[in-house]
């Protein structure tokens, strides 16, 4: 379908094919200029027009002469008086929170700045020099585009497995993507990066930040950017750094990729930072929300209206309880939904948009309005589910129709795998879907998505290789990052010529991978993890924009062999029901059957007991699913099977000695298949022994082999 997005918000610039309307909220604001650009190399605005103000503190104007590709920004005039939360200064030329498109968004200068810090407390005076030169613009845009009768895919979430990844990083470095492409929202589905992603299994990628943003002037002045994106500039505009060209502008472009990765059944999920913005804290360039109407769009310190209350670790928390700054979330939700067609959004520090504005509150008014919303209600929502305050830890406590990032599952995974002791119940709780935080709480077992690693600390290959984190190149003294990584080095830290070393680091790779991808919930994949992607031991790589931070695609035979042994693994999941359960296991015995719907075994054979759940000497486990758990839940695998085939076993031995373990009473007679074996990558055979010899640090998966396995 072909034609302009209907206007869902009076805010912002919108062309009706004959006018622009202009407007933007400012509560505190004396008056508001409108000044238009000729060009991007423009010194100064040609045109200044005065808007005019409404009862609800809307400014508008209206245009004509003037069409899309116009270029314009705003200067706000109001108090300065930074005890009371106001840092209005009209010298300075500001972007429209609404902006669709922008342009200059990278220029830094001295006159970005709009005041000065001259004494302590906190004292400051007005910087009086213009910034139009320099300053970020907006441009106006005609938003029709061909869709072609793209619909949302509704991927059901017990059938999703997530691939998170940055759009330059996964294809800068690829040899088959056309040059002018990598780095691009074009190169990002190119036919080999969507070969990759299908073959893979994935069924949606989670792109790290496409909101415009800005690099902080600290890392400017180091030579270093703001590689990840986790600093907005503006919530509606795609950021420019990944156009191609080959569209008239990033929005043609990226809706282009949408529709692309939708043809080839792949959702899109935003990763979306609206707990804080490029704005830094008070003393920060003026680019936008600062000069538009501070003590609005900020949380203030309550003791001191000069300062912020930083929840983010980033200068400054957007107060999303304030109703004008929640309808600019909700638009910018709703213009991503519905004009740029995602299917769903990953909340960057979640818990700060629950603050209102200081304490936690978990019936806050975003959450209501997300809750009420038809659209945003039914999308796929993913909770970063903490942020730096105190109370801010949420894991667990997100509404209904949330997921969130399991840190709890994450920590326990890394853990057991490294060897730590008595973990044993805490491990069997993560792999089952974590039911003592998300039982009662959710309508099903899936609320949890479940990661060993993600953008933000070490890679897969890194958790193996080193013990501490390398961030010599982000120049903060080793400061920034994660002290507590819960890895192993397998006996050498950093690369080693070891043979034997080496062998145990692929292997923990499998008993990791394989652990995430049999786990109930939902997998989410660290982009390049199934490469064996290393970041050199920096476990806060956000601020290297260089080939180090890319993926790599000059693959050796080991990493070959992952990458096929991680594409098995998913069509493992995808083939068994069990693995995409929508219910919490229950231990109790299946309608019909003597058996349980899950037996946890001791190595000798027998079920676990108290004590054995207590000991801190045992490192091993079994797990028994039986098939007619998958028939009496009626579920279903992605092909429309429902499961009635084999029972399955899964051995787990993080020891560093070789466990005989004795296969129940129940398993004598019956013919199994030896379908994952960390140790051996991907053998198979159909004569097992007993006991199995259950090698150190492996994972083992057996399903018992039946004629029909499964039925239509």
């Amino acid at each position: 379908m072909i034609g302009k997005r209907k206007r869902s918000s009076p805010l912002g610039a919108y062309w009706d094919g004959t006018q622009i309307h202009f407007s933007l909220f400012s509560e505190h604001a004396t008056a508001v200029e409108l000044c238009l650009f000729e060009s991007i190399q423009s010194s100064k605005e040609t045109h200044r027009h005065r808007l005019r103000r409404s009862k609800e503190n809307i400014w508008r104007i209206s245009l004509t002469g003037h069409h899309p590709g116009c270029l314009y920004g705003y200067r706000v005039h109001g108090p300065f008086h930074p005890a009371s939360g106001h840092l209005f200064n009209p010298q300075k030329i500001l972007l429209d929170p609404y902006a669709k498109s922008v342009v200059r968004s990278e220029v830094f200068n001295d006159r970005m700045f709009g005041c000065r810090k001259v004494s302590e407390p906190q004292q400051y005076e007005l910087e009086p020099h213009d910034n139009a030169d320099s300053a970020p613009l907006a441009v106006v845009l005609d938003d029709s585009f061909d869709w072609q009768g793209d619909k949302a895919l509704r991927i059901p979430w017990h059938q999703s497995v997530i691939y998170e990844t940055h759009v330059k990083g996964l294809t800068a470095l690829h040899p088959e993507v056309p040059a002018h492409l990598r780095g691009t929202y074009s190169g990002l589905v190119t036919e080999p990066i969507l070969d990759h992603l299908k073959q893979l299994g994935v069924t949606a990628v989670q792109l790290m930040p496409v909101h415009q943003h800005r690099t902080e002037p600290r890392l400017i002045e180091k030579g270093l950017n703001n590689y990840w994106g986790y600093n907005t500039l503006s919530y509606f505009a795609p950021d420019a750094r990944y156009h191609s060209g080959t569209h008239d502008n990033p929005v043609q472009e990226f809706k282009e990729m949408v529709r692309c990765l939708h043809q080839a059944g792949i959702e899109v999920i935003l990763d979306v930072v609206y707990n804080h913005t490029a704005e830094g804290e008070p003393d920060g360039p003026f680019l936008s929300f600062r000069g538009i109407d501070n003590s609005n769009y900020y949380i203030l310190d309550p003791e001191d209206s000069s300062r912020y209350s930083d929840f983010t670790g980033c200068g400054n928390t957007l107060k999303v309880s304030n109703p004008p700054v929640l309808k600019l979330v909700m638009d910018s939700l709703h213009y991503w939904a519905e004009e740029m067609h995602v299917d769903g959004f990953r909340f960057d520090l979640a818990s700060a948009l629950l603050r209102d504005p200081q304490q936690i509150n978990l019936q806050s008014p975003f959450l209501q309005a997300v809750a009420n919303d038809p659209v945003l209600s039914q999308m796929k929502l993913i909770a970063e589910p903490w942020d730096l305050g105190s109370d801010g830890y949420l894991v667990g406590h997100f509404p209904r129709g949330w997921r969130e990032l399991n840190g709890p599952y994450r920590d326990v995974l890394r853990r057991y795998w490294k060897g730590d002791e008595g973990l044993l119940g805490d491990l069997a709780t993560r792999i089952t879907g974590s039911s003592d935080l998300y039982r009662g709480k959710a309508q099903d077992s899936t609320p949890s998505i479940n990661f060993i690693a993600c953008h933000d600390g070490f890679t897969l290959r890194d958790l193996v290789t080193y013990e501490h984190k390398r961030n010599e190149a982000n120049q903060e003294n080793s400061m920034d990052g994660s002290n507590s990584n819960y890895s192993w080095n397998c006996g050498h830290e950093g690369p080693s010529d070891d043979p034997e070393i080496n062998a145990l680091r692929w292997r923990q790779m499998r008993n990791i991978m394989a652990s995430l991808l049999l786990s109930m919930g939902v997998p989410f994949i660290n982009g390049g993890d199934e490469l064996g992607r290393s970041l050199q031991g920096n476990n806060n790589a956000y601020c290297l924009n260089d080939p180090m931070n890319w993926v790599q695609w000059d693959l050796d035979a080991e990493q070959q062999r992952f990458l096929e042994f991680t594409r098995k693994l998913v069509q493992l999941r995808n083939d068994h029901p069990v693995f995409q359960r929508q219910r919490f296991f229950t231990g109790t015995k299946i309608s019909g059957s003597e058996n349980k719907d899950i037996s946890w075994l001791h190595p000798s054979g027998v079920e676990m007991t108290p004590e054995d759940w207590n000991s801190h000497a045992l490192h091993c486990i079994g797990i028994w699913l039986q098939s007619a758990a998958n028939h009496d839940s009626n579920e279903q695998d992605n092909h429309g099977r429902k499961g009635v085939g084999g029972s399955l076993l899964i051995l787990i031995n993080s020891d560093k000695t070789k466990i005989p373990f004795a296969l129940p009473a129940l398993f004598q007679g019956r013919i199994w298949s030896l379908l994952i074996d960390t140790t051996v990558v991907m053998e198979s055979a159909e004569k097992i022994e007993n006991p199995f010899l259950l090698q150190s640090h492996s994972l083992v998966l057996l399903e018992e082999v039946k004629d029909n396995i499964y039925q239509p």
